[in-house]
């Protein structure tokens, strides 16, 4: 994948970090308020091994409330422009579904767009992003967030978000997008038995010949079954990035750096001979 002109090699998987500056995100919502705040995170992301780190300003939890397209761009363009003076060569995605919001980040100087839609919520996005050419990680969502968990249906979840993204990833190919990453869109739009079908066969996504971005991290798929809280759902995060490695995943998107970079390290030492 070719970031600002740098060349990511994804044969060894790579972590994104989770910057949220959403005051109401499931897990770290208002967390980060403030620019030392920001930049202590980021910064420890980076120590840690993050290659990415994915900004976020509109809460995408079940049932979040709506946010203009001015607050989240009131939000998420000082935050962009602040890790860019302060970091050199960082590689951020910026998370919205929004192609204004997108526009303006990568202006500001994101190099990915990290969209939870895959196009369904801006029908403009695609064209942006041909114009942008930049990065597209694009994921599946059924509904909107404010939806998305009231009656998920399918009749194969695996076949029909196949179907979905290689629709979708043919569309831009034929605009000239040249760096897609697929992302099944864990909980969005899917109950625990679909979330765990789409796990289990995560790796029938590779035969679209893109990369696939796993977001899974302290997800209700896991704390839930659990009987714990995001919170405590450190030990199964890691536990679901192992399995999402084995099915082939190049990206981990994860609040704990750290954690997501040892299961990486740990998953290669498998391949090694």
């Amino acid at each position: 994948m070719r970031c600002k002109g740098t060349l990511i090699d994804l044969a060894t998987p790579k972590v994104m970090g989770i910057l949220n500056i959403t005051p109401d995100s499931f897990y770290d919502g208002g967390k980060y308020k403030d620019e030392q705040a920001i930049l202590l995170q980021v910064d420890k992301m980076l120590k840690e091994g993050a290659t990415f780190i994915d900004v976020g300003a509109y809460s995408s939890k079940p049932g979040a409330e709506d946010v203009s397209d001015e607050e989240e761009l009131r939000r998420i363009v000082p935050v962009i422009k602040l890790l860019v003076a302060n970091f050199s060569n960082l590689l951020i995605s910026v998370d919205t579904f929004r192609s204004q919001v997108a526009e303006k980040c990568i202006e500001a100087g994101a190099a990915i767009i990290n969209d939870i839609s895959g196009g369904d919520l801006d029908p403009n996005m695609f064209a942006t992003v041909a114009s942008l050419q930049v990065p597209y990680i694009m994921m599946h969502m059924q509904g909107t967030p404010q939806t998305m968990q009231q009656t998920p249906t399918y009749k194969n979840v695996v076949t029909e978000v196949f179907f979905e993204l290689s629709k979708k990833a043919e569309r831009l190919q034929r605009l000239h997008v040249h760096d897609i990453v697929l992302d099944v869109g864990f909980g969005f739009g899917k109950t625990i038995a679909h979330n765990y079908e789409l796990l289990q066969n995560l790796d029938y996504f590779q035969e679209m010949g893109l990369p696939v971005l796993t977001g899974i991290s302290r997800k209700s798929m896991l704390y839930k079954p659990l009987g714990v809280t995001p919170q405590e759902a450190l030990n199964a995060t890691t536990v679901a990035h192992t399995i999402a490695l084995q099915k082939g995943t190049q990206i981990l998107r994860a609040h704990d750096v750290k954690q997501a970079v040892e299961a990486v390290k740990i998953f290669g030492l498998l391949s090694k001979k």
